[in-house]
């Protein structure tokens, strides 16, 4: 299942990383914990305005099938028709594509404004009534210095909005770029501080090169999710995605 069009409040989104590399890995992640649809998931895109920046270029992995196809080769003939067969690379292709199976998306564009940003999370916890697992797909991650209702603050997922999806029966898993500190106690640190909200006793990473998804149980989760984690922590190559579980000891078992 996925959206039929998106639903735009501005005239551009920022589409400019949609096929590279971290997507790649983002949706290779994101299919192995779908379990071909046995796990349903929503997709909460989180979009911002296209600000014209130059990033998101990384797609020379597409030229190297002998290197990289092989973590997930439907994926990746799918992300190769986005870049070589489509007028333009957009998430609406990826949307259309399917690659997520049983997927359902949220792509309205996420307001800096508190008002606006409440509604927007309103909508959103309709949407994915019936799911069992949401990706929050922020620019940065979680909510650092920056007061919400600020400029640029769409940039972030802020903590206490994942409670009333978590309190639902939603496990989470969110998307964290990486900033420049020491990595193990960085994720260290997002595990207390997400486990300081919701009540949740197993969390996972997966690393990539430049970001952590960190993946959230809920308790009812736990036998089929749990079980599943796991198996994903050990699908790919940690070159890929390198997953382990997180606990309150320690940072990694």
């Amino acid at each position: 299942m996925h959206s039929a069009a998106f639903n735009r409040e501005v005239a551009e989104v920022k589409e400019q990383y949609v096929a590279d590399i971290s997507d790649y890995r983002k949706y290779a992640l994101l299919r192995a914990l779908s379990a071909e649809g046995d796990h349903k998931i929503g997709v909460c895109w989180m979009l911002t305005p296209d600000d014209r920046g130059p990033d998101g270029m990384k797609l020379e992995y597409l030229s190297r099938p002998d290197q990289f196809r092989q973590h997930d080769p439907v994926l990746f003939d799918h992300l190769r028709m986005v870049v070589v067969g489509s007028p333009r690379r957009s998430l609406e292709a990826i949307e259309q594509a399917r690659v997520i199976a049983e997927a359902k998306y949220f792509n309205m564009v996420l307001p800096d404004d508190k008002n606006g940003r409440q509604a927007y999370w309103a909508n959103c916890e309709k949407r994915f009534a019936d799911r069992d697992l949401v990706f929050f797909d922020p620019d940065n991650g979680l909510e650092g210095s920056l007061p919400r209702g600020r400029k640029n603050s769409s940039k972030f997922l802020y903590l206490d909005e994942t409670v009333s999806f978590f309190e639902a029966g939603k496990s989470l898993l969110i998307y964290q770029h990486f900033p420049r500190v020491q990595r193990d106690a960085f994720i260290e640190r997002c595990r207390q501080r997400l486990c300081s909200t919701v009540a949740a006793d197993e969390v996972w990473a997966y690393r990539t090169k430049h970001v952590v998804f960190l993946l959230v149980i809920h308790p009812q989760h736990r036998p089929t999710l749990g079980s599943l984690a796991q198996a994903v922590s050990r699908r790919f190559d940690p070159e890929f995605v390198e997953g382990y579980r997180l606990d309150k000891k320690r940072s990694a078992i």
